[in-house]
């Protein structure tokens, strides 16, 4: 079984943008716009939460997948590049998530 990386997705993400909104879900979710983008990764959200918390481990797989993609599309919509979270990501691996939460600024 081959492995899909985030990455290898987000490629792949990248070129059904490219299609007509008519024959790729990707473009047509793009077409339209961030605010319909981002109603969709939180209906996916509150669908994984849900899964969770039902102990369906295969309906969490699910929704974990289509919360993935849904962010993958937002990210896209608004032109933030995945390598910029995963930079992200990657720094916050440098020390503890109780520390860099700390360091936060306070609201």
């Amino acid at each position: 079984m081959t492995t899909l990386t985030i990455e290898a997705l987000e490629a792949r993400l990248a070129e059904r943008a490219t299609a007509a909104p008519d024959q790729s879900y990707t473009a047509k979710l793009l077409s339209r716009g961030t605010a319909k983008c981002a109603q969709k990764l939180g209906e996916e959200a509150v669908e994984t939460v849900i899964a969770a918390m039902s102990g369906d481990k295969d309906e969490l797989v699910k929704e974990s997948a289509d919360l993935i993609y849904h962010l993958l599309v937002l990210l896209r919509a608004e032109g933030v590049a995945l390598d910029r979270v995963l930079a992200e990501l990657d720094r916050r691996t440098g020390q503890s998530g109780l520390a860099e939460k700390a360091a936060r600024p306070k609201d």
